[in-house]
């Protein structure tokens, strides 16, 4: 059911753990499946220098959740937002169509985080539309 890329993320996940005082948190569920998701980000100078997470889960829950936090790492917050649940699956090589809400649960959890972190910092969240405003107010590109 599983490609051994996914096996991999769910027998050997990246970066599980709950991190010390983390700088965003994002919580997201899905109450049909009972998925839970927690991702943590510590930020330094707008960009995602440690992510981790905690999820309660499938195999595909949790394997998404190991490849989201290692898509992000080393991102700027704005190139964190774009990575979406197809890039999350195309890095797992596929998901089997049943189980591709993990990976928009994925995507949901950084959005989460990533505004979690805004609202501490005292800026608003962003929305899909929210973000392509900010972008055009940067003039084009966000980065």
């Amino acid at each position: 059911m599983y490609n051994e890329t996914v096996m991999d993320h769910f027998m050997n996940p990246r970066n599980v753990g709950e991190m010390t005082d983390p700088d965003g948190v994002g919580e997201v569920g899905n109450p049909v499946c009972g998925d839970i998701m927690k991702i943590f980000l510590r930020i330094r100078d707008g960009r995602v220098e440690d992510a981790t997470f905690m999820t309660f889960g499938c195999g595909a829950a949790i394997a998404s959740s190991s490849m989201a936090t290692e898509l992000i790492r080393g991102k700027t917050l704005e190139e964190a937002w774009e990575i979406t649940n197809t890039a999350v699956a195309g890095a797992l090589q596929g998901l089997p169509p049943q189980k591709l809400h993990c990976s928009v649960l994925a995507e949901e959890g950084i959005h989460a985080a990533i505004n979690d972190y805004r609202k501490k910092q005292r800026l608003e969240p962003w929305a899909e539309t929210a973000r392509a405003a900010h972008e055009e107010e940067a003039g084009g590109d966000a980065e």
